[in-house]
């Protein structure tokens, strides 16, 4: 399936995407696409509807977060080979985790803002991982079995904030608007392998990011598992999983957004974003 929400920020409704890419609502009774509404009983119940038998959506809604108020919002930094090489930084031995603010999470296609003071706004498309059962301390060879999908994430850095102003990352990585999630939430049974798929991103149509999953140093395994050990995932935690190479730091000379550009990305049967760059109010 794939499940998205719908409507004006703050009062998104559940959907569904049809066979013929047209959306469904959901009935309201389901509650909104957040926690146990992720789990395996949660989507058995939204699998049992028959997708004709729903509304349909006219027009050509906004699209919200296809997660609705992700407890978590995890990251992997520095997680493909090329990547790594192009910041000049070794491969990490052990994954490298920081997190985003839920004032990051917005809908796909909804506006960035560039904060205020901001030099060095950069854009990196990424793997999101969603929970959909409670994992603690699992291992790699059953990890997966706690994933209830997947989407396309724009982990929006500011670097100056995050490499150049001390402290963690995290300062540089959570600011307002910077998590767009979606289109929408693919469940797992709909991904073959997410170790095989293709993810890109354009700024004002010229592409910088062309890569493919397989470049992970650490899979989605490796992280889950990983993570499960420091910290209990629960069902609609967001895990974002690194970016590959291409990344605005890594351009010679380096290039960094600015108000008024457009950044297109997507990843292969997850949909697409796309995001207008705005200066800060």
């Amino acid at each position: 399936m794939k499940l998205l929400r719908y409507g004006e920020p703050g009062r998104e409704r559940a959907g569904l995407l049809d066979a013929d890419g047209r959306i469904r609502a959901l009935p309201e009774a389901l509650g909104d696409l957040a926690a146990e509404r992720l789990s395996p009983a949660g989507l058995a119940e939204i699998a049992a509807l028959d997708p004709a038998s729903l509304p349909l959506v006219e027009g050509e809604p906004r699209l919200g977060s296809c997660v609705a108020r992700p407890g978590k919002f995890i990251c992997i930094g520095l997680n493909y080979r090329l990547h790594a090489a192009e910041s000049n930084l070794p491969i990490p031995a052990e994954p490298v985790v920081f997190g985003k603010w839920s004032s990051a999470v917005v809908g796909p296609n909804d506006d960035v803002e560039i904060p205020r003071g901001s030099e060095k706004t950069d854009w990196e498309v990424e793997l999101g991982v969603v929970i959909g059962t409670r994992a603690r301390y699992v291992d790699q060879a059953s990890a997966l079995d706690h994933v209830a999908g997947y989407c396309v994430i724009n982990d929006v850095s500011e670097r100056a904030y995050q490499l150049e102003r001390g402290g963690t990352w995290d300062k540089g990585k959570g600011c307002d608007t910077f998590g767009p999630t979606g289109p929408w939430l693919v469940t797992a049974d709909e991904v073959a392998d997410p170790q095989a798929l293709h993810l890109w991103l354009e700024v004002d149509g010229h592409r910088y990011q062309d890569g493919n999953t397989s470049d992970m140093i650490f899979t989605v395994a490796e992280i889950v598992s990983y993570l499960s050990q420091f910290c209990t995932l629960e069902p609609g935690d967001i895990i974002s999983t690194g970016t590959p190479k291409g990344v605005g730091m890594g351009q010679k000379p380096q290039t960094y957004l600015r108000p008024g550009q457009t950044v297109r990305l997507g990843i292969e049967g997850l949909g697409e974003q796309t995001q207008r760059f705005v200066a800060a109010a």
